[in-house]
């Protein structure tokens, strides 16, 4: 499956909410597309399908080999059609996108999750959940600067541009 552009902001794509797949259609193209992309970049931990011009609720979370990932975590997650269900906790840190690649900033994420998908439940915490919240954002057009407290205080230019 090849490695697709991701989209960077303001491409319009990322400001709209993904369509949810019907039961019955096979997630396969989207999922083997958004792997390979984001496998394709050094660090990146997640991946929402909408950044990949493809607007269908489709995640890509592998949290297990980030420095930051201190909790227990899933592992691989494709999660089709993923609706947050529960969330508890608060925690603000320090976050950035393959979509606005020179940017990071502080943002408040709770810090235990449940998640319900096609076909799975889950539990996540710490920066796994982190990482869940925020690309389930990108299905519901939302950016992580549309979380930040103050655009003035919060928002930093990044050191380096290689993920998330």
């Amino acid at each position: 499956m090849p490695v697709r552009p991701v989209l960077r902001y303001p491409h319009p794509a990322l400001k709209q909410p993904a369509r949810a797949l019907a039961e019955g259609e096979d997630p396969t193209p989207a999922t083997d597309d958004l792997l390979d992309t984001m496998r394709s970049h050094q660090g990146c931990v997640g991946l929402a399908a909408p950044q990949i011009d493809a607007p269908v609720r489709i995640v890509v979370v592998d949290a297990s080999c980030h420095p930051k990932a201190r909790d227990a975590n899933n592992g691989l997650l494709v999660l089709v059609n993923p609706v947050v269900v529960s969330s508890e906790g608060a925690e603000v840190a320090r976050e950035g996108c393959l979509s606005i690649p020179h940017l990071t900033a502080n943002v408040r994420r709770a810090t235990h999750i449940e998640v319900e998908a096609r076909g799975t439940s889950l539990r996540s915490e710490g920066f796994e959940a982190r990482c869940l919240l925020h690309e389930i954002d990108h299905l519901d057009g939302l950016l992580f600067l549309d979380r930040v407290d103050s655009l003035a205080t919060d928002v930093f230019r990044r050191k380096r541009s290689s993920g998330k």
